[in-house]
């Protein structure tokens, strides 16, 4: 599935990283055959969008030198809630609810949350279609079985 479009649309290009730097920086915690989409640094973290997974940079304490990864397969999101900002100082949020057990079987559900906080000025409505249609395409997909 190729984001770079949708997610340009949705996030502008005021946070997004060259897929060659991204390269550069997070090539060795790919998976053989896999090949980054598009990215974006939000504060400290980035998130990766490659053909297979959304993986979350999560950098950590005072120096930011200690790292978390986690892999968000596109196969296992089941649910996606956007939050746009108030008048306030609020941020733009979405939620992917994802299924963290590894078989996509109905009724048998292991679920996982993963929050992307995003500028006030983001619109994020495109994104969330985008992961909303992914969503649903996987629901479908389980609840055949």
């Amino acid at each position: 599935m190729n984001f770079k479009g949708l997610i340009q649309g949705a996030l502008g290009k005021v946070s997004e990283i060259s897929v060659e730097e991204l390269s550069n920086d997070y090539s060795k915690y790919l998976f053989e055959g896999e090949a980054i989409q598009t990215g974006y640094k939000l504060l400290r973290d980035v998130i990766i969008f490659t053909d297979i997974r959304i993986l979350f940079v999560d950098r950590q304490g005072a120096t930011g030198k200690k790292t978390s990864f986690k892999s968000v397969y596109l196969t296992h999101i089941i649910d996606v809630v956007m939050e746009t900002p108030g008048p306030g100082i609020d941020d733009s949020e979405l939620v992917v609810t994802y299924l963290e057990n590894v078989n996509r079987i109905s009724q048998n559900e292991i679920f996982g949350k993963e929050k992307f906080e995003f500028g006030k000025k983001m619109d994020i409505a495109p994104l969330y279609s985008l992961l909303g249609t992914l969503a649903l395409k996987n629901r479908t997909e389980i609840n055949k079985q």
